[in-house]
C-alpha cells in the first residue's frame, strides 16, 4: 500500500458533531425500514390475501430474499459511488431512495408489487450504514473512532423499537408511510455535514478509486475482504431466521402461548442497543477490535443454544427475555463495519464498508434455503425440524466467523491515511 502525504492534516471532528448525528439518525431510519417488514409480515400478507400458515412463511421468506437481494446489488452500487463520488452523495442518495420506496410500499395491492418495492428499498437501504461509518471513521481522531461508531450503532438499532411501536399504534401501511417520511425529513440535516478530508485528498491523487474488482486481484486483499464479510453472517442468521420466524419457533419449542415476530424483533433490537454500546466500549477498553468480536461471537453461540434448547415449554415472557439477551450477544454490527472500514485504504474504504455489511445482510438469501433444506432433511416428511436445523446452520456460521476475526490483522488505532495499490 502507498501512504498519502497530505499538504495539511485532514480535518477532524468531535463525537457529537453534525456528521456523527446525521450518520446515527440515518442508521436509525435505515434500521426502522429494514426491520419493519419482519414486524408487519403476517399482518400485511394476510391483508393481501395470504392466510395459510405455510404460505405466510414461504411468501414472507420470498419477500425477505427480494429485499436482501436488493441490498446485495445496492451494496456494490453505493460502495463504488462512495469511493468515486464521495461519502456524502451516498449517505443522502441512499436515504432518498429507501424513503420513497417505503412510502410506495404503503400502497401495494399484490405480492409482486410488494416484492419489487422491497427490492428497490433494499437497494436504497444498502448505502447508508457503510457511508456513515466510513465518514465517521475518517473524520474522527483515531483514538475516538470506536466511540463514534458506537454512537451511530446504539442510536441506529433503536429504530427497530420505533418500528414496533408505530405498527402497534397504526396499521402496516401507515407504518411504511412513517418510515418514508422520517427519511425525507432527515435530508433536511444536510447543512453542516462536510465531506471526508481523506477522501478529498485521495480524489486529488492519481490512484484509482472505487474499483470493486480490485478486491479480487490481490490474494491477501481478497482474503481480508472475505473475512470481513464472514464476521457479520451470524447476526443475520439470528435476525433473519431465529427472530423473523419467532412464531414458527415458538410452536416448535412448545411455548405455553403464541409469540409474534414483532415483539421478537422489538426485544432483540432492544438488546442490540446495549450490545452495540458494550461491544464498542469493550473494543476501546481492550484496545482491540478482534478480541471484542471474539468475546461477542462466543456469547452469541451460548445464547443461540439457550434459544434452541433451553426454553422448551417456557412462557412467551421467557422467550422474549431470551430474544433480548440474544440481541445483546449480536450487538457487534457497527464494530464489524468499523473493522471492515479500517482494513482498507481510502480509495477502497467506502466500497468495502458498504459491500461488507450488505453482503453479510444478503447472506440471508443463502442462509434461508440452506436452513429450509437442513430442516427438511433432519425432520419428517411435511414436518421440518427447524430447531436442529437452526443449531447446525448457526454453529457453522459462528465457527467460520470466529476463525475469520481471529486471522484478521488488528486494526485498533490504525492510521487510515493511506491508499491501496
Amino acid at each position: 500500500m502507498n501512504t498519502v502525504t497530505p499538504a495539511s492534516p485532514p480535518k477532524t471532528t468531535g463525537l457529537l458533531s453534525a456528521i456523527v448525528v446525521v450518520a446515527a439518525l440515518g442508521y436509525f431510519v435505515d434500521i426502522y425500514d429494514l426491520i419493519l417488514f419482519s414486524i408487519v409480515r403476517v399482518q400485511s400478507l394476510n391483508e393481501l390475501g395470504i392466510t395459510a400458515a405455510d404460505q405466510v412463511t414461504s411468501q414472507g421468506l420470498y419477500l425477505i430474499n427480494m429485499q436482501m437481494g436488493g441490498m446485495l446489488l445496492g451494496g456494490i452500487l453505493w460502495g463504488i459511488l462512495g469511493d468515486k463520488k464521495g461519502r456524502l452523495s451516498v449517505l443522502f442518495g441512499s436515504i432518498l431512495i429507501y424513503s420513497l420506496a417505503n412510502i410506495a410500499n404503503g400502497f401495494v395491492q399484490t405480492i409482486d408489487q410488494y416484492a419489487w418495492l422491497r427490492l428497490i428499498a433494499g437497494i436504497g437501504l444498502a448505502g447508508e450504514l457503510g457511508a456513515g461509518i466510513t465518514l465517521v471513521s475518517e473524520t474522527l481522531p483515531k483514538e475516538k473512532r470506536g466511540y463514534g461508531t458506537m454512537i451511530v450503532a446504539t442510536v441506529g438499532v433503536s429504530g427497530a423499537m420505533l418500528a414496533y411501536w408505530v405498527n402497534e399504534a397504526f396499521d402496516w401501511r401507515n407504518a411504511y408511510f412513517v418510515g418514508g417520511g422520517l427519511g425525507l425529513a432527515l435530508l433536511a440535516l444536510r447543512v453542516g455535514v462536510y465531506e471526508s478530508g481523506l477522501f478529498e485528498q485521495a480524489k486529488k491523487s492519481e490512484v484509482e478509486r472505487g474499483n470493486f474488482f480490485a478486491l479480487f486481484t490481490n490474494g491477501p486483499r481478497l482474503a481480508r475482504y472475505l473475512k470481513c464479510l464472514l464476521i457479520g453472517v451470524p447476526l443475520w442468521f439470528v435476525v433473519g431466521i431465529l427472530i423473523t420466524l419467532s412464531p414458527e419457533f415458538g410452536k416448535d419449542l412448545g411455548l405455553t402461548g403464541p409469540v409474534t415476530a414483532g415483539l421478537g424483533v422489538f426485544w432483540c433490537y432492544f438488546g442490540l442497543v446495549f450490545g452495540d454500546f458494550a461491544s464498542g466500549t469493550l473494543s476501546q477498553v481492550l484496545r482491540s477490535r478482534n478480541r471484542a468480536l471474539q468475546v461477542f461471537l462466543a456469547f452469541c453461540g451460548l445464547m443461540v443454544g439457550v434459544y434452541l434448547f433451553g426454553i422448551q415449554g417456557a412462557s412467551p415472557t421467557v422467550f422474549y427475555a431470551v430474544c433480548f439477551v440474544l440481541g445483546i450477544s449480536v450487538g457487534f454490527w457497527a464494530l464489524f463495519v468499523t473493522v471492515a472500514a479500517e482494513q482498507f485504504g481510502t480509495n477502497l474504504r467506502a466500497t468495502v464498508a458498504t459491500t461488507a455489511p450488505n453482503f453479510a445482510r444478503g447472506s440471508v438469501v443463502l442462509l434461508v434455503p440452506i436452513f429450509q433444506y437442513t430442516a427438511a432433511a433432519l425432520g419428517q416428511p411435511g414436518t421440518p425440524n427447524r430447531v436442529l436445523a437452526g443449531a447446525v446452520v448457526g454453529l457453522v456460521s459462528l465457527l467460520i466467523a470466529f476463525w475469520a476475526v481471529s486471522t484478521l490483522p488488528e486494526s485498533f488505532g490504525k492510521d487510515l491515511d493511506y491508499v491501496e495499490e
